[in-house]
Parts: C-alpha cells; sequence; structure tokens
C-alpha cells in the first residue's frame, strides 16, 4: 500500500481551510479535482484585491494549451479600477505561497496559474478511476435548482436527423443526426432530462406520387428487403413520367390541341397523385393503410442505421402528426391578431408592419397559407411547437437544422413570439450548420446514408489489410472496420465548426496518421492492449504511489487529463462537438508522446503500478469523451 504523503495531507488541510465550498458558484470538487485549485485561488485573490468571490471564481478560465498554465485570469475581468499591468504586479506582490499553486508570473494583462503537480495527481486519478464512465459528466447542471435537488431535472427535446421518407437521406440529414447525437449526449451527461424527436416528412402530395408509383412498379419482395431505396426508385421513376407528361401538355397546347391537352392533364398521374393525397387529408383507410406500411417500413430501416451511429430515439414525429384543426387554429390566432392578411388569396406575414427596420425587412414575407387552403411549413411547425409545449412543458428545445433554412427558423421564431407566446419563444434554439460538398456520385445516382457508410467501412477495410501483422489480431475484422468507418465519418463532419462547410475526404479521414477518427480509435485501442499486456491487478492500481510520478511527460500528461470535467462544461456553453474532438486530440498526442519515457514492462514493480494508473485515467478519459461524440471505442 502507497504510504500517506505529503501531497494528499495538503490537499485535505488546504480544503478544511477553504471551509464551505457552497460559496463558490457551480463548484464541485468531487466531479472536477480543479474546481479545489480554482476555488483555492479565489479565495487567495479574494484577500488580495477584495473582489467577490463570485466574480474571481467565473473569471478562472481553462487554459487552450499548457504552456499558458493550468488555470488563468484575464486581469481586467476582475472589474477593478487602474491600469492591468499595474494591478498584476501589485496582486502578484502580494501573493502569499500555496501549497497547490506555484507563484504566478504575470504576462501582460493576464496572470497564468500553474498548479504544483504532486496535490493535482493525488486529486485527479482517483477521482477519475472511482467515477469511470462518468467521470467529466456533472448532474447538477441539469437541476431545476441546485439548491434543491428534489424540484427535478430540466427537460429539454431537441429534433434532429429528420429524413424525408422515399427521398435520400442525404449529407444534410447526416450532419444534422450527428450534431443531434451529440447535444442529446451532452444534456444526458449534464443531467437534463432529455427527449430526442425525429421529426420525419412524412405527409405531402410526394406520397400520392409514391402510391400511384407502387400500383405500377411495386414489388413486395424489394418492399421488405430495402424499402427506403425501393421507394425512392419508384418516386424518381414516376417523377421523370409527370416531367415527360408536363412536356406532352405543353407542346399539346403549343400546336392548339387544348381540348387534348387537358384530357391528358386531368388523367395524368401528377392529377392522379393530387386525388390520392386527398383521400389521404380526407382520412381514407385504404389511402392511409399503404402511407402507414411505407412510413413504419422506413422508421424500421431507418432505426438500424441510427443503431450502428450509437443514436436512438424517443418519438418518431412528422408532418403527418400535426392536426388540420390546429393550423385552421394557429392561422386564425394570425389573422384575428393581425399578424397574418390575406394578399391574393393567400395568407402571408409582411414582417415590415411588426419588426422595425432592417429586422422586419429581412425576415421578408412568407405565405402560410395557400390559396387553396392548403398550410405551408411555418404554419405546421407552429402547431407543432405549440403542441409540444403543451405535451411535453419543455424548458428548453433545440432544433438541429441547416443553415440554408435559417430564414425560414427566424420567421417561425419571430411569429410564436408576435402571436404572444413569448416564453415559448425564449426557450428554442435553433442549432445551425454548414454543407458537406463532395459527397455526391455521378450524375443520376443519389448516395443514401447506408451506401456512404458501406463505402467507407469497405475503404476502412482495404485500409487495415495493409498491416497485416495487426489484421490477424482483429477478431471480427468487418465489425471493427465498420466501426472504424463510421467513426472517420463522423469525426470529420465534427473535426471543423459546425457553421463551417466541409469537403467530404475518404483518404484524409479513414487514415491512421493525423487528427482523424480512426487515429482516435488507434491510440484507444492501445491503451486496452497496454492494460492486457501489464496484466496487473485493479487493486494494486488503485494502491499506486502516484507520487513516483515526477517525469515531465507524466505531469503533462496529469494536467491535460485533469482539464476534462472543464472541457464538458465550457462545450455546455459552445455546443460545438469540436470543443471536445479538439481536446482528445490533444490530450492523445500528450500521451502518445509519452510512451518511449513511460515505459511498464519491466520497470520496478512500484512504478509499474503508478504509470499504470495514469494510463488507465488516460483510458477513462479517451473512453468518456469518444462516447460522449457518439462513438464506439475499439479495444484492439
Amino acid at each position: 500500500m502507497a504510504a500517506p504523503n505529503d501531497a494528499v495531507d495538503q490537499l485535505s488541510a488546504q480544503l478544511e481551510k477553504l471551509g464551505s465550498l457552497d460559496k463558490f458558484p457551480n463548484c464541485h470538487p468531487d466531479a472536477n479535482p480543479v474546481d479545489i485549485y480554482r476555488a483555492h485561488i479565489t479565495s487567495i485573490l479574494h484577500e488580495i484585491t477584495g473582489v467577490d468571490n463570485t466574480i474571481i471564481y467565473n473569471a478562472l478560465q481553462w487554459t487552450q494549451s499548457l504552456d499558458k498554465g493550468d488555470l488563468v485570469l484575464a486581469i481586467p475581468a476582475l472589474r477593478v479600477k487602474g491600469k492591468p499591468d499595474e494591478l498584476g504586479k501589485q496582486w502578484v506582490a502580494k501573493w502569499p505561497g500555496s501549497p497547490l499553486v506555484e507563484t504566478p508570473i504575470q504576462n501582460g494583462t493576464f496572470l497564468p496559474f500553474f498548479f504544483k503537480s504532486g496535490p493535482l495527481t493525488q486529486a485527479l486519478m482517483p477521482t477519475a478511476r472511482k467515477l469511470g464512465p462518468e467521470f467529466g459528466t456533472n448532474k447538477t447542471n441539469g437541476l431545476k435548482d441546485q439548491s434543491d435537488p428534489s424540484k427535478g431535472r430540466k427537460r429539454i427535446l431537441v429534433e434532429f436527423s429528420s429524413p424525408n421518407i422515399a427521398k435520400p437521406f442525404h449529407a444534410g440529414h447526416l450532419r444534422s443526426t450527428i450534431i443531434g447525437g451529440f447535444l442529446s449526449n451532452l444534456y444526458t451527461a449534464a443531467g437534463w432530462d432529455v427527449v430526442r424527436i425525429n421529426y420525419l416528412g412524412d405527409w405531402g402530395k410526394q406520397y400520392g406520387i409514391l402510391a400511384v408509383g407502387y400500383e405500377r412498379y411495386g414489388n413486395e419482395e424489394a418492399l421488405a428487403q430495402d424499402p427506403i431505396n425501393h421507394l425512392f426508385e419508384i418516386y424518381v421513376k414516376v417523377n421523370k413520367e409527370i416531367a415527360e407528361e408536363k412536356e406532352k401538355v405543353e407542346a399539346l397546347q403549343k400546336d392548339g390541341k387544348t381540348e387534348e391537352a387537358e384530357k391528358l392533364t386531368s388523367d395524368g398521374t401528377d392529377e392522379q397523385a393530387r386525388r390520392y393525397f386527398k383521400l389521404m387529408v380526407d382520412g381514407d383507410e385504404k389511402a392511409l393503410a399503404l402511407w402507414k406500411r411505407f412510413r413504419d417500413l422506413s422508421i424500421d430501416r431507418y432505426k438500424e442505421t441510427y443503431k450502428r451511429l450509437n443514436i436512438q430515439f424517443d418519438e418518431y414525429s412528422g408532418e403527418s402528426q400535426v392536426l388540420e384543426e390546429a393550423m385552421n387554429g394557429a392561422a386564425k390566432t394570425m389573422l384575428d391578431k393581425g399578424i397574418a392578411e390575406e394578399s391574393n388569396g393567400a395568407l402571408i406575414v409582411d414582417f415590415t408592419k411588426h419588426v422595425p427596420g432592417k429586422a422586419g425587412k429581412s425576415l421578408e414575407k412568407p405565405i402560410i397559407r395557400r390559396r387553396d387552403g392548403t398550410a405551408l411549413y411555418l404554419t405546421r411547425d407552429i402547431s407543432e411547437l405549440l403542441n409540444r409545449s403543451e405535451k411535453y412543458g419543455f424548458d428548453q428545445m433545440i432544433y438541429v437544422i441547416a443553415s440554408q433554412q435559417d430564414l425560414h427558423v427566424k420567421q417561425f421564431f419571430k411569429i410564436v413570439e408576435l402571436m404572444g407566446y413569448k416564453e415559448i419563444a425564449s426557450k428554442v434554439q435553433h442549432i445551425n450548420f454548414g454543407l458537406v460538398l463532395g459527397m455526391s456520385t455521378r450524375k443520376g445516382t443519389v448516395k443514401f446514408l447506408n451506401d456512404i457508410l458501406r463505402d467507407v467501412g469497405d475503404y476502412m477495410h482495404d485500409v487495415m489489410k495493409k498491416n497485416e501483422d495487426k489484421y490477424k489480431q482483429v477478431e471480427d475484422p468487418d465489425s471493427v472496420a465498420d466501426i472504424l468507418g463510421i467513426s472517420a465519418v463522423m469525426c470529420q463532419d465534427m473535426a471543423g465548426k459546425r457553421i463551417n462547410n466541409y469537403q467530404f475526404d475518404m483518404k484524409a479521414m479513414t487514415s491512421f496518421e493525423g487528427d482523424t477518427g480512426p487515429y482516435l480509435q488507434y491510440s484507444h485501442a492501445r491503451l486496452c492492449s497496454i492494460k492486457r499486456k501489464a496484466n496487473i491487478s485493479e487493486e494494486d492500481i488503485a494502491l499506486a504511489d502516484l507520487s513516483l510520478l515526477v517525469e515531465p511527460h507524466a505531469i503533462n500528461l496529469v494536467r491535460v487529463l485533469a482539464q476534462w470535467p472543464d472541457v464538458v462544461q465550457n462545450t455546455l456553453r459552445t455546443l460545438e462537438p469540436t470543443t471536445v474532438l479538439t481536446y482528445l486530440f490533444k490530450m492523445t498526442h500528450v500521451l502518445n508522446s509519452s510512451y518511449d519515457h513511460l515505459r511498464i514492462v519491466g520497470r520496478d514493480p512500484k512504478l509499474m503500478n503508478a504509470r499504470m494508473a495514469l494510463y488507465d485515467t488516460a483510458r477513462i478519459v479517451l473512453n468518456n469523451g469518444m462516447r460522449l461524440l457518439g462513438l464506439t471505442p475499439v479495444e484492439r
């Protein structure tokens, strides 16, 4: 058993001296060891500056790189009168010395704080190993009242993915799925009650087109085997016929054959589709039964794909679920309140009359109901939001929708506010994202998500085969190639800020070198392999003498691992997957550079145990980070 250590005693004494940590906002040393340091530095700076604890505590930020310290204070953030440079010099001169933190050396308008490594190692590693898969999470974030957990958790709805049935699950849906899955994981880790909603494009005249097409070209076997592709093939075929018929009608009209043109229009495929959809709207049982079958088969197939991406939904909603009465009611409210007005028989919202200046102009004049009385997307979205507010009583709701829809979403949120639902409008948030470029294939072919994942998996398999020795050790190469392929796609998607467009690059994303999904997977598998080969018992790891970890590489790895809970907290502010991914790459670079310096096999048993405890902490952090992103960490 490890001997009692000065660092542990110092840490215990320091906590006692700090007394109750309640006076520090969001201070949870049981979940985040860095909070001990944050509280300690705050108490010293409070004595020196007289500034309120809360202001100091919130101003202490984590750093992007270890050379800038473990925490940093921007001197102007304390809002003390005087020149920041002069204030910094005065405060450093009064620094009393500390068992936990080195005396800060001022850097311009910043005070960087470097932690003393001994106490940090003693605080971090037992905490991380004890919490295991929960390390980095802080469930108190999701409480309605942190001082009274009995008041329950906050509820957040995340609407994402939302493909159109019988149309391709394209790159935009893929981005929405990856980002929405990540946000759902993030809020779950933060203790919120998360409801994941998939709002399907499952209503409209295209179902009339599909039904007419299915009567002509439908094949029961093909439908059962691959409903999404089969329905899409039918949809493309029938749309082609509609286009050809339209050309014929135009040619007949040009030749003055009006009667023939009218007959072709009234008997044509497009009109048949319109009539079929009218049957659906009117509740015709036979028409609805076929539509429901298409919908259910498609959802079953989507579920298989979502499972591969570690995503599940609590509700498969959709345009079909929005009641006509609700939409009529929303339109009536807009008319009664003078928000909507008639224009050429249609209903529009002229924002220039409701929102002053440029903002009103930029929102334009959207149509909310066509001349024929059909409600458009805006009315449908408004009705569905009001329904969800009633059904779920949510505290927040996120829509994960491409930036191409920015204007639509702004119009939608503003109308809800104008209708008098200001509280609901204040709870909704649009998380947008840019385009994926270079994903379309040769003209005339469309890639479904499953095809994309299969192609990347096959490519990944070929990459794996190039290393024969390692390939032989993999028990189920097909399954591992699939997981690595999915990791490659997801990490490429999450590498930059959401709003940026990016190029879909098969070669770059599947490389084991550079900042890629396969590189993260390789790093995780290597940590698992070290643990297997070292064959040290959990008890020996738990009782390791951590004071032996004194090498610079060990200290730097401890410092970067200690940042993980702060990274998760910061991600709740940025809502960017890249915040987590960038950290994981930074951590694995520090980790992979330490192997030559911190060998385990053949070393003194006590040193072996201590280093194994360090690598096992790294494995926990990497595993937790990958799962937060929605990846499946592989072990070999």
